[in-house]
């Protein structure tokens, strides 16, 4: 995915003036006493018109002292240079690791004086390093920050998600800018402000939070000391997460009052109506309270910001956590069913740029969560009450989840299958049997016609997920049999879980476009009738509310005047 240089008032696509953004990114996140069963999640929809859906993998690993680990940036595929490699690392399925460890992120973008060309580990590389070499979520953000301080840190401001099997974390960080200094020792160049400021929360047991390309932590208990292996620490942050906002001069007043997202990533409109807005989307169907954030989330009243967390007023599933990453606003004043521009057929996706000018004013159209350039989403779940071998599932989807399936893949799965696998495809080379590609068929031709496809592709996602909960109930036994006398077998077992069942997912969905295409293609809608040359056959048009529109825009000029009509 290339950097994409925006201007707030000309684009406005996430949040802060002339600040370089990767994609717009969702997650959501969920402590064991949220949950129905005492999972742990998190989710995470990684967006981007560049980004090809895929399954990464690494394998489990030791290294010789010594070895040293290329950087490339993720977004770009820059390199940006070489780390000491760690003497083990753990096995990576997706953004999730064998110990039940789980990172995702949203880019927030921030004050764009930070950006440190000078350093060498992207926002990605963080992620995918760290959980190479974690066990917990306390452990990840110790890896990722102490990483960032060795080698600085080359990415915009981010926000990441950082989950284990007991504990959820809400981790923000931002680059310090590049000053460079020469060292009268050795005569080189070296960036004195190399590193990052930052500050994790743990979100507390029975809530929930959320965030979607803006900073969210506001004020927080301050730490002197990073107290790692307190197991009642709640927060840890950069020793100058405030210092070196007051050096800089943008804060003034006592550290008990220090925002970290009012200093490095201020609301404004556009961070509020695109990216707040998504945060409140899921809030307010977890609890019934939060629609008196509405003002806020559609940008009338920056003053009224949510909280960082809520208590949901009921448990939540692993399914509903699924379909929040497919809401659109339906049901409120934001609900893009409702205006003109979802059409005949009532499609919440809207194509891009996000902003338009019309006359010279600058208009926009609503950001969802649900949207069609998703590459990947996953719903981590981890489940401490399991062994680490059966606890950790990845739900992993590719493309739009309004038309996508989460499919179970265990952590300790010890491959990935062929049609999600990396490599298997590319964004400019389509591929049939890859899942990217197959599922894209499906989203692209329901687009066309979503209110009569999409409720018979809404029935097959909710049915397949449904029946892999049960599946993935089923497998869970077995393997916890499995695992009390041979626990290689038992990895297997759950490999194979992983890699048939989502191979069987593809295989549906091929089967699921070619059933759309036959039936809804050129605009009619068919059935048999035991007559395949001559099948029954409807055309319903566009709709009595679209046909008074155009006749309101055309007058008589399609007013037919012949004889017997």
């Amino acid at each position: 995915m290339k950097h994409i240089k925006l201007i707030v008032v000309a684009l406005m696509l996430v949040l802060v003036t002339g600040f370089p953004v990767v994609r717009a990114c969702t997650n959501v996140l969920v402590t064991k006493g949220a949950s129905t069963d005492g999972s742990t999640m998190i989710s995470y929809a990684a967006d981007s018109h560049a980004l090809y859906g895929e399954l990464y993998f690494w394998p489990a690993a030791e290294w010789q002292p010594g070895a040293m680990l290329k950087v490339w940036e993720w977004d770009t595929g820059k390199y940006l240079g070489e780390i000491p490699q760690a003497l083990r690392t753990y096995r990576v399925v997706g953004n999730m690791n064998e110990y039940q460890v789980s990172i995702a992120e949203t880019t927030y973008g921030g004050r764009e004086e930070l950006a440190d060309s000078t350093g060498m580990v992207d926002y990605g590389s963080l992620i995918y390093v760290a959980l190479q070499r974690s066990k917990t979520a306390r452990e990840a953000i110790k890896v990722m920050t102490e990483l960032v301080t060795l080698y600085g840190y080359y990415s915009t401001g981010e926000s990441f998600s950082i989950a284990d099997a007991n504990e959820v974390w809400i981790m923000e960080m931002i680059g310090k800018g590049t000053d460079m200094k020469v060292d009268k020792k050795t005569k080189a160049n070296y960036n004195a402000n190399k590193g990052a400021v930052w500050v994790a929360i743990r979100i507390p047991d029975g809530y929930i939070s959320g965030h979607a390309n803006q900073a969210r932590i506001q004020t927080f208990t301050y730490q002197k000391k990073n107290l790692w292996d307190d197991p009642n620490a709640t927060v840890f942050n950069s020793a100058d997460v405030i210092s070196f906002a007051k050096a800089k001069g943008y804060f003034k007043g006592e550290d008990k009052d220090f925002s970290f997202s009012d200093t490095y990533a201020p609301v404004d409109f556009g961070s509020a109506r695109f990216s707040e807005a998504r945060v409140w989307s899921f809030f307010r169907k977890a609890n019934k309270e939060m629609d008196k954030y509405q003002d806020y989330a559609m940008g009338k009243n920056l003053t009224n910001r949510m909280p960082l967390f809520i208590k949901p007023d009921h448990k939540i599933s692993v399914q509903e956590v699924m379909s929040y990453m497919r809401d659109f606003y339906g049901g409120t004043p934001m609900d893009m069913t409702q205006d003109v521009g979802a059409g005949p057929y009532g499609n919440p996706y809207r194509w891009r740029p996000l902003t338009y000018k019309v006359d010279g004013q600058m208009y926009f159209n609503e950001r969802a969560v649900v949207t069609q350039q998703t590459g990947f989403s996953h719903v981590s779940q981890m489940r401490s009450w399991m062994p680490r071998e059966v606890g950790g599932i990845f739900w992993f989807s590719v493309d739009d989840n309004g038309t996508s399936v989460f499919t179970p893949i265990y952590s300790i799965s010890t491959k990935v299958p062929r049609s999600y696998a990396k490599g298997f495809g590319s964004m400019m080379e389509f591929n049939p049997d890859a899942a990217f590609w197959v599922f894209n068929q499906v989203s692209n031709f329901v687009y066309t016609r979503y209110s009569d496809m999409q409720p018979e592709v809404k029935a097959i996602q909710d049915e397949t997920e449904t029946k892999y909960v049960a599946m993935v109930a089923d497998m869970d036994a077995k393997a916890l049999e499995a695992l009390k006398t041979d626990n290689a077998a038992a990895v297997q077992m759950l490999t194979d879980f992983s890699v048939n069942t989502a191979e069987a997912t593809v295989a549906r969905w091929k089967q699921l476009y070619g059933y759309l295409f036959t039936k809804y293609m050129d605009g009619n809608i068919k059935w048999p009738n035991g007559n395949e040359q001559n099948p029954n056959i409807k055309q319903p048009g566009y709709g009595e509310k679209w046909n008074r529109m155009i006749i309101e825009k055309t007058g008589d000029h399609l007013k037919y005047e012949g004889a017997g009509h």
